[in-house]
């Protein structure tokens, strides 16, 4: 693999689905997205990347990632599309399907939130398990990449993850990574090589999809 490689990757949260509005934590399981709620949205998104073409695209294999791609039409004819479990939702375990106000008073919950994410939940992932399948999958994003002369990627997947990818590439606290339904980021991001051939990835840029319209007074 060559020393340097530059690549902008888009990532975005899927639309939104009922289990949003409630505020359920849905995690991995398989919740659609909801209609005619999530329409504005993912108009909105597919407004922002129409003229935009991506040499690979990824996408979380969950219904609700799947169809957020379909609606955005950001698959054009001979682009790969790869459905990745990398890019699932963190696993919430014995929390999915439920809400803060069912959960508040637990203990493990508590420790849970007190943590910022860290701990594990019961039956489910702690963030250095997500952490993990997503460095996996930023490093095979980095192989395909070269093989394939890929340099701009769009990745369809959760808020969690792209919390996760935030918290990687921007440094943010983790309560400040998160994004809106059908939102999501920008990164132009470079992987390095050292003499040992371990690769890094490193961000000089970040910015909001679709793009944040400047306010003035």
């Amino acid at each position: 693999m060559a020393t340097d490689l530059t690549v902008e990757l888009v990532a975005v949260r899927h639309g939104i689905t009922a289990w949003n509005l409630a505020r359920r934590y849905q995690g991995q399981r398989d919740i659609p997205l909801l209609f005619p709620d999530a329409e504005a949205g993912l108009l909105a998104l597919r407004e922002a990347l129409m003229n935009e073409r991506f040499d690979a695209i990824y996408s979380s294999d969950l219904n609700r990632c799947q169809k957020t791609l379909e609606w955005i039409q950001a698959a054009k004819e001979g682009v790969p599309v790869a459905l990745e479990p990398r890019l699932r939702e963190l696993d919430f375990g014995e929390y999915e399907g439920k809400v803060y106000d069912e959960l508040k008073d637990l203990p493990h919950y508590r420790a849970w939130i007190d943590s910022v994410g860290e701990l594990q939940i019961p039956g489910g992932e702690s963030a250095a398990h997500l952490r993990a399948r997503l460095e996996a999958w930023l490093h095979d994003v980095a192989v395909n990449a070269q093989q394939g002369s890929q340099r701009k990627i769009l990745a369809v997947t959760h808020g969690g993850v792209i919390r996760e990818l935030r918290r990687r590439f921007e440094t943010l606290h983790f309560w400040d990574g998160s994004v809106s339904q059908a939102q999501g980021r920008r990164w132009t991001l470079t992987y390095h090589t050292d003499a040992n051939g371990k690769g890094d990835w490193q961000c000089s840029s970040s910015s909001a999809v679709p793009a944040q319209e400047n306010v003035t007074s």
